[in-house]
């Protein structure tokens, strides 16, 4: 079954950022991966995120209010 990997922000250069960042490292990794944009601020809000971007994998939010660095993101999605 493929991880499902949301990606929670409204469309800022931040969140852009996150996707591209996300995309690229399961990319890499070759992970059985479904990505989604979650762009709905009562969506987001339910994950308890103010800030975003957020990043949730497999529906446990690992990183919210930032871009991690790839490797970072890496190893928030194995």
């Amino acid at each position: 079954m493929p991880k499902k990997i949301q990606i929670l922000g409204t469309g800022c250069p931040k969140c852009r950022k996150l996707e591209e960042t996300v995309r690229a490292a399961a990319s890499e990794l070759g992970l059985d991966c479904v990505i989604e944009k979650v762009t709905e601020i009562t969506e987001i809000i339910e994950f308890g995120v103010m800030t975003t971007p957020g990043l949730v994998v497999d529906g446990e939010l690992k990183i919210a209010g930032k871009v991690p660095p790839m490797e970072k993101v890496k190893d928030l999605i194995r």
